[in-house]
């Protein structure tokens, strides 16, 4: 079996303390996970200026080549796990067997990371706006007659990690060639891809002392946050509100990502199933990108049924499947608990599930030791509904009809929004909404992402501030 260590900067520490990580299905034990503690974490960090002095010997562009290179070696080689190794093909095995994804999504999104990687320097021109990047390690140059200065906010990046979605890992590849060290706390279910890819780094010629791994409870995350000056978490809407304006945590909630249609183009809706659907069925609604409402004036019913007519039948079946469309809730009880939830919700006035008739049997599906819910579609008559605004972590879509004009004041914060309208005077309004993080203006499925510009916050700005200066001559 598998044994994960602890990474301590680098230098692998097997801890007393053995968490083992087990196939969602049967139950077979894939991993042990060394568990780390608070205080090792804690006195670990005091070394956290290390890091970055190791990456600051190497200059960024060789970084960057370095870092593309373990593009390769994370999709094609064979790389240590811990005490043993993983082909890319024993990676994607043991990932679904612990995440509940299908394989395929599982690839979709290991090939989604070396896009990511492969494309770095494109990436960081795009989010730093063409910056020469010599003027971020150094800390100040002149760029067009204009002396510029920049300064590191930490020297390392801490990150609590989830474990639905692989995807996510996107958000922090560009790290390390901006010379700026990775401390992790992997998710419980899913330590394989902090792990490759860290490995992929090392071999690649990262310095081994610029990375850390602490694997473990809620503890780590708590220590990782409170001993890092910049840190990225993921989580619910309670984790949102817990880190909201605190300017040392980007926090990555809840997306209620949306699709607008203007009055303009709500009649030609049947045009726009493929984008519907897509949009809400992609990595099995997992992801913060993945679309939770579809706004219209009118038609809603009828959308809301061609939907359910859709994506009603999607049922589960085996992770090796090809056309599995479903994720598993490995968690014991989560799946009950937010299907009792749904439940609850759907007993308001206004409020109707379109899907029960076109799928054979319940929406939860209880397993020995895992559970699916199946595709939902809900039709609400108005936004005031307590359902309009509403995402779970799978394939849900609320119908919401609400006139043009009250749209943008009644969505709520919205990550992606795409909005599928030619009127120039709702556009103008779409690009002044301040609600709305990123925007597609057209018939762009939310779950397709341009990695050219921020998603959910600038992580350079996040990890660098601009400031005064002035150097005698």
């Amino acid at each position: 079996m598998l044994h994960f260590p602890i990474l301590r900067w680098g230098k692998p520490y097997k801890s007393l303390d053995i968490d083992q990580v087990v196939h969602f299905a049967t139950g077979e034990p894939l991993a042990e996970v060394s568990q780390a503690n608070g205080g090792l974490v804690q006195r670990d960090m005091r070394k956290a200026h290390q890091a970055r002095q190791a990456l600051r010997e190497i200059p960024i562009q060789e970084l960057m080549q370095r870092v593309k290179s373990a593009a390769d070696l994370f999709m094609q080689a064979e790389l240590a796990a811990g005490e043993g190794s993983q082909t890319p093909d024993e990676f994607v095995k043991y990932q679904s067997a612990t995440t509940g994804l299908p394989e395929h999504m599982c690839r979709m999104n290991m090939e989604k990371l070396h896009h990511v990687l492969t494309n770095l320097d494109s990436i960081l021109a795009s989010l730093t706006r063409g910056l020469d990047l010599d003027i971020l390690s150094r800390g100040y140059g002149e760029e067009d007659g204009v002396m510029r200065s920049f300064q590191a906010t930490t020297p390392v990046l801490g990150m609590v990690l989830p474990s639905n979605s692989p995807g996510v890992h996107g958000l922090w590849l560009p790290v390390i060639p901006l010379q700026i060290g990775l401390v992790f706390k992997p998710g419980p279910q899913e330590p394989w891809t902090p792990y490759r890819m860290t490995e992929a780094f090392y071999q690649a010629g990262i310095p081994r002392e610029s990375i850390a791994l602490y694997p473990g409870g809620a503890d780590i995350g708590a220590a990782v946050l409170q001993n890092s000056p910049r840190c990225l978490i993921f989580g619910g809407t309670a984790t949102v509100e817990q880190y909201k304006g605190n300017p040392g945590v980007q926090v990555h909630g809840p997306g209620f990502s949306k699709i607008l249609f203007g009055d303009d183009k709500v009649d030609d809706w049947r045009d726009y199933v493929d984008l519907m659907a897509d949009s809400v069925l992609i990595n099995s609604g997992r992801s913060c990108i993945s679309c939770s409402g579809i706004w219209v004036s009118r038609h809603g019913r009828a959308i809301a049924e061609a939907l359910a007519e859709r994506l009603g039948p999607v049922a589960p079946r085996p992770p090796e499947d090809p056309q599995s469309a479903l994720a598993a809730f490995t968690v014991p009880g989560q799946a009950e608990a937010i299907n009792a939830q749904l439940e609850e919700s759907l007993k308001e006035e206004g409020v109707y599930e379109v899907t029960s008739k076109h799928r054979d049997g319940d929406r939860l599906i209880v397993q020995e030791r895992c559970a699916y819910l199946r595709p939902t579609v809900i039709y609400c008559d108005s936004p005031e509904r307590r359902l309009a605004n509403t995402e779970y972590m799978f394939p849900l879509v609320c119908v919401v009809e609400c006139p043009q004009e009250k749209m943008l004041s009644s969505i709520g914060d919205t990550l992606v929004a795409t909005a599928v309208t030619e009127d120039e005077a709702f556009r103008s309004q779409l690009l002044d909404c301040t609600r709305i993080d990123r925007l597609n203006l057209g018939p762009i499925p939310t779950i397709q992402l341009n990695w050219l510009q921020p998603h959910e916050g600038n992580l350079v700005d996040f990890l660098f501030r601009a400031r005064a200066f002035q150097m005698a001559g």
